[in-house]
């Protein structure tokens, strides 16, 4: 058994944690931790009332250094990059949740902030499972994705070499009001989300550069990224449309099946996908069609699982030298 903590319990993405390593047969969940900590875990999430009872600490460097292997940390960006140096430096493994090391230097501090551990950028595997598989597992870092980069990246990157790379790409997402997190905010508020549906920081999200650089570093290629976010009246679950231009004559649904042909999370789809067939589940579902030399590639994920959760346990299993699909969810929550 590999000994495990989560510093960050008290969020969405570190409850579907806790809930997926309480059952896993390799894990053993070691330590939890919080800014604030002296609670229970099943004071912070009430359906874990007769699941679990867990002391909830003050987070620590020197605690999960005592007690883990390897650590979750699932915190904003800046407050993980104070965790993972230290741990990093004394032997922990660490997949964070967080922005800090998904990016290049110069693409996080335009949108983000000035980064505090430039020593181990270098270090930090991308987790995008499907295209880093190897890389992590070798990774004593490994740096979860953006949920909106994971359902888009996902979807388009087996297309890329057929596109013509001087023609926008554009990106119509929508995700569930879980993907903003657990604090109160008026555009999260029932009344402004209840029958509604908007779109927030529209061709200036600060996932379009993380798009765009993983697409230049799978393949070579730099492409305008044009992206807008919607929000949507549901919890969980996020749909992705992505329209692009062609350049070469193919069958959108063949280059996916053999692109994906060992993927055992990726599942295509001869339909335009729906975001409840993969709530509660790792898989992310993609369809795409053609007309002319217009694409059109959607997908979908649940944004707490595979847009963070359960990539970043699937990425641990590579770390520590697990089968991939080991503990990870397979069941929708349907109806």
């Amino acid at each position: 058994m590999v000994d495990v903590g989560i510093v960050g319990a008290s969020g969405y993405t570190g409850l579907e944690l806790v809930k997926m390593l309480l059952t896993h047969p390799e894990f053993s969940l070691k330590y939890l931790a919080t800014t604030t900590g002296d609670t229970v875990i099943e004071a912070i999430h009430p359906s874990l009332v007769d699941v679990i009872t867990y002391p909830v600490e003050k987070a620590s460097v020197e605690a999960v250094v005592e007690n883990c292997e390897l650590v979750f940390l699932a915190l904003p960006h800046k407050a993980s990059m104070g965790f993972a140096k230290e741990l990093i430096e004394q032997g922990v493994k660490v997949v964070d949740l967080s922005a800090d090391y998904r990016l290049d230097l110069e693409t996080y501090e335009k949108h983000y902030c000035e980064h505090e551990d430039q020593a181990h950028l270098s270090d930090a595997v991308y987790g995008l499972i499907e295209y880093y598989r190897e890389d992590l597992k070798k990774a004593k870092l490994m740096a979860g994705p953006g949920c909106y980069p994971t359902a888009t990246l996902l979807g388009i990157l087996p297309f890329i070499p057929y596109l013509d790379h001087n023609a926008p790409l554009f990106v119509d997402a929508k995700s569930g009001v879980s993907g903003a997190g657990k604090k109160l905010s008026e555009t999260t508020h029932f009344v402004t989300v209840n029958d509604n549906i908007f779109a927030y920081n529209p061709l200036k999200h600060r996932h379009a550069p993380e798009i765009a650089e993983k697409i230049e570093k799978v393949h070579g290629v730099k492409m305008s990224v044009n992206f807008v976010p919607h929000l949507i009246p549901a919890t969980r679950g996020e749909l992705v449309s992505v329209y692009a231009t062609l350049k070469e004559d193919i069958d959108p649904l063949e280059v996916l099946k053999e692109f994906y042909k060992d993927d055992m999370f990726i599942r295509i789809r001869e339909k335009p996908v729906d975001i409840k067939s993969t709530a509660g589940t790792h898989f992310c579902d993609i369809f795409a069609m053609r007309n002319g030399n217009g694409l059109f590639v959607n997908s979908a994920i649940d944004n707490l699982l595979r847009g963070a959760s359960s990539q970043a346990l699937v990425g641990a299993n590579l770390m520590c030298g697990f089968p991939e699909g080991l503990g990870i969810p397979t069941i929708a929550y349907v109806p």
